[in-house]
């Protein structure tokens, strides 16, 4: 491997400062940072799992309602297809507790309809679903929840439960229409939230897009290792690059970075470069989202497998 030497360190300060911020935010500390590309723009936590979307799934889709297996896949599949709050807030407004039972292609179909036909968004702008009529809808949320439909018919809670390695729940999701390579390895994660699965979330990766063009700017050469090789390696090495760097990373009380957080860091080190180091060419020069202070406050809660939720985790 060659190191591009002042992008690769990029990457851990990077890291640093926004889990930094994360606890400055948490302790009421305005501004939480005095990087003004920090400051000004909207990056995804050090910790995929600490983003409002994630903690929103944990809380109020994982692990709030029916916990019977079926129902607890169902509701991590049907929220991720759209990736939305507002719209699964408005799902349940409409029906009232979501599970397999009250699933209704028609009346999902009528509904989503409707708030699009009202000008609202349904999917998160965060990354592209695919969009082909592969069941033969006009629409594409429709073809995404006849892509529900027919997972539920197949049982696919009973294959995830049965699956024997992390890559083969991903292998099972990705085998389906419409969902490619990156959205697998989301879902795949999602459900490794759950009391569904409990696999080493180090034993298998996917390099989405982003991380794809973060690597390239960290690496000039790879030296024969793929990209989810190279996610794996950061993984192994991320306490001997804080010390040796020089850069100190206060972590999840107690949990390292895993394979999904640091593929994340490297979509996000790409974000941060286009504005740090132009020079750096690639097929996205500027940064879309800017940084929106909410008043609404997350109060933290991640897996309880995971044995790390403790008091107060409450942030803006």
């Amino acid at each position: 491997m060659q190191l591009r030497e002042e992008i690769f360190k990029t990457y851990w300060k990077f890291a640093s400062e926004r889990q930094s911020i994360f606890f400055r935010r948490q302790a009421g500390i305005v501004p939480a940072t005095s990087d003004p590309i920090l400051l000004n723009n909207k990056f995804c936590n050090a910790y995929r799992a600490s983003d409002r979307t994630s903690q929103y799934l944990i809380k109020h889709v994982i692990y709030n309602g029916s916990r019977d297996t079926p129902d607890i896949v169902f509701r991590i599949l049907l929220f991720k297809i759209f990736n939305k709050i507002e719209t699964w807030q408005f799902l349940e407004s409409k029906i009232g507790q979501i599970e397999i039972a009250s699933f209704d292609f028609d009346l999902y179909d009528r509904l989503l309809s409707e708030r699009i036909d009202s000008a609202e968004v349904i999917y998160t702008a965060a990354y592209m679903s695919c969009a082909t009529k592969a069941f033969g809808y006009d629409r594409k949320h429709q073809n995404h929840l006849a892509l529900i439909q027919k997972m539920l018919a197949n049982k696919i809670h009973l294959a995830i439960v049965r699956a024997k390695s992390f890559k083969e729940v991903y292998d099972l999701l990705r085998a389906y229409p419409l969902i490619g390579n990156f959205m697998a390895y989301q879902l795949a994660t999602d459900i490794n939230y759950s009391e569904v699965i409990d696999f080493d979330e180090n034993s298998f990766t996917m390099a989405g897009p982003g991380a794809i063009r973060g690597i390239n700017k960290c690496f000039q050469c790879r030296g024969g290792l793929s990209y989810e090789e190279i996610i794996i390696w950061m993984v192994q090495c991320q306490g001997y690059w804080f010390k040796e760097l020089g850069i100190e990373f206060k972590d999840l009380w107690g949990r390292e970075l895993k394979a999904i957080d640091c593929q994340n860091l490297f979509c996000e080190t790409d974000k941060y470069c286009r504005v740090a180091f132009p020079e750096l060419k690639s097929n996205r020069t500027t940064i879309k989202a800017r940084f929106k202070p909410t008043a609404r406050a997350i109060k933290f809660f991640y897996p309880p497998k995971w044995k790390i939720n403790v008091l107060p985790m409450v942030i803006n």
